[in-house]
């Protein structure tokens, strides 16, 4: 699939983005495990950096963009500022509000040029991010790996349930729709996104006259 979209030009942009330890890095690391690493970006978004800062916001997105042919992975995304940085009010309430719009537009101007953008939201319940964020806490290994954020999310559980069912609500669009996986199961979690993920490809290429299920 990866060639076939090089071959059309077709460059793709999957963004994950989810509860703290749902899974989103090891579903990037899985999703990109085979993938031809010269025409494939994998990038992790944190905070931005001070020289970001004095840049606009969605800056540092456009320069992570793909070419046409090729691949990018986001390990969660510019959906940052209407999530963590909206909870943690690293950011005005005009700002994560503007943010909406901001996004939308951005999507859309992607989805113009041409650009496939596929969306995954990784969902797990209180009990289970409680769960894995303890047995992630054992041992020095675990503990480096972990993303000090996500404790951030089980503290402020219902503050951060309420931005991402407005997230979802008001960024799913024609051009740019969510997937909600259900990521208790981690082995059902990637059959899904694997099943969507072909889906959405093979009907990209299709409409530049590719059929993908006969190569």
């Amino acid at each position: 699939m990866q060639k076939l979209c090089w071959d059309a030009r077709l460059p793709v942009v999957i963004v994950l983005e989810g509860w703290g330890a749902s899974g989103r890095g090891a579903m990037a690391s899985f999703l990109s495990q085979n993938l031809e690493p010269r025409v494939f970006r994998l990038h992790m978004i944190l905070s931005p950096r001070t020289s970001e800062e004095s840049m606009p916001w969605l800056w540092r997105f456009w320069i992570k963009l793909p070419n046409y042919g090729e691949m990018a992975i986001f390990d969660q995304s510019w959906y940052r500022r209407i999530l963590i940085d909206r909870v943690e009010k690293r950011v005005s309430k005009k700002e994560w509000r503007r943010a909406y719009d901001d996004i939308n537009d951005f999507e859309y101007t992607l989805a113009e040029d041409g650009y496939l953008l596929i969306k995954f939201f990784l969902h797990i319940g209180k009990k289970e991010q409680r769960r894995r964020l303890k047995k992630h806490a054992n041992g020095p290994i675990s503990l480096r790996l972990r993303d000090p954020e996500d404790r951030l999310q089980l503290k402020k559980h219902k503050s951060y349930l309420k931005a991402v069912e407005e997230m979802l609500a008001r960024t799913g669009t024609e051009w740019g729709p969510w997937t909600i996986v259900e990521a208790e199961d981690l082995h059902y979690a990637r059959i899904k996104v694997y099943q969507r993920l072909i889906f959405r490809l093979e009907r990209a290429l299709k409409a530049k006259g590719i059929d993908a299920r006969k190569r």
